[in-house]
């Protein structure tokens, strides 16, 4: 059969909130029922329609988890045994489902990681849970998705190549990614990069190895500026050590200037414009991506579902138009296992 776009989904395991809860859950259903009304052929901005693989991925286990995250922590998130304030930090009532829900996000990280090693480009739906550090969740962030991704990828790359595998971290949400860079923070062998708001939430802030920060009202072309110095940094930064062989992509939605939370004011356009950067410097530079959406919490959802169907149709192009030394011809596609 033709080769697809890996896309993975965790939407299934939805928690019901209480009425009136800030954390917009149904964006989730919405952007998996986009995605699924084009599996057959994406269409993009040029060249042919790309199918689009969907799946839902099995839950991180234990052991993955611990990756990145304290035992004990793991144990207490699973039996409902954190304390009230451990619990509203998190901002998530506890429950079984909430517990499957974490676990599943991981999991489809970690399979998005994976097809992307092997063709450049995959997508995870949800995913982009950066509050969450080594011994706490916090902002809806129970475990950290792309730290435990890292890790594991690191771990396999290693068992399976004999190799390192260097890892890039390009956060985007609005929000600073404090619990990824907690988490990475004495480790060399991953880079973060943070570009957010200064005055936004967590308004205690970790260091990341390359911080951004940008001021409340911020708009397209300041925004894109950054963006280019923060990249052109980052990449010179790693040379030292070496390049990196996996990017992941935090393409948050909340920096547009309809969230409720972000206090930027970044147009759609603009937020394509992001994205095709940084998708276009990684294929420049021959390093694969996992992309996860992040956060997006839009006064009208339909907007911060729109943005992050965008984010997944410029993937789709980038993943069409991968350079062969990742197993295809530029805008060829092939053979792939079923």
């Amino acid at each position: 059969m033709l080769s697809t776009m890996r896309v993975y989904s965790n939407d299934r395991f939805s928690l019901a909130l209480p009425a009136g809860h800030s954390f917009p859950m149904s964006k989730y259903q919405l952007l998996r029922e986009w995605v699924q009304a084009r599996a057959a052929g994406l269409a993009v901005d040029s060249g042919p329609p790309v199918p689009l693989r969907l799946a839902e991925a099995e839950p991180a286990s234990d052991g993955e988890l611990a990756l990145a995250h304290e035992p004990d922590y793991i144990t207490a998130v699973e039996e409902g045994t954190l304390s009230p304030a451990a619990q509203r930090e998190i901002g998530f009532p506890w429950s079984e489902r909430m517990v499957e829900r974490s676990r599943r996000s991981v999991g489809a990280t970690i399979a998005a990681a994976r097809a992307a090693l092997a063709e450049g480009v995959a997508v995870q739906l949800g995913g982009g849970t950066h509050h969450a550090s080594a011994g706490k969740g916090s902002g809806y962030c129970v475990f950290n998705d792309v730290a435990v991704a890292a890790r594991l990828m690191q771990a396999e790359v290693h068992r399976q190549q004999r190799r390192l595998l260097r890892v890039w971290v390009i956060d985007l949400d609005v929000h600073q990614g404090n619990g990824t860079a907690a988490i990475f923070r004495d480790d060399p062998t991953v880079f973060t990069l943070s570009m957010h708001g200064a005055r936004n939430f967590p308004f205690r802030k970790e260091a990341s190895d390359l911080d951004v920060e940008l001021p409340d009202g911020c708009t397209d072309a300041p925004y894109l500026s950054a963006l280019d110095s923060a990249l052109a940094t980052a990449w010179q930064l790693q040379q030292a050590d070496g390049p990196p062989g996996l990017a992941f992509y935090l393409a948050g939605a909340d920096p547009h200037e309809g969230d409720r939370l972000g206090r930027l004011k970044i147009s759609a356009a603009g937020l394509a414009e992001r994205d095709q950067r940084v998708l276009q410097a990684l294929r420049d530079w021959r390093v694969p991506v996992a992309l996860t959406m992040a956060g997006g919490y839009g006064r009208e959802i339909e907007t911060t579902v729109a943005v992050q169907a965008r984010t997944v149709a410029l993937a789709a192009q980038a993943w069409r138009d991968w350079p062969g030394e990742m197993g295809r011809p530029p805008g060829a596609r092939h053979v792939h296992p079923a």
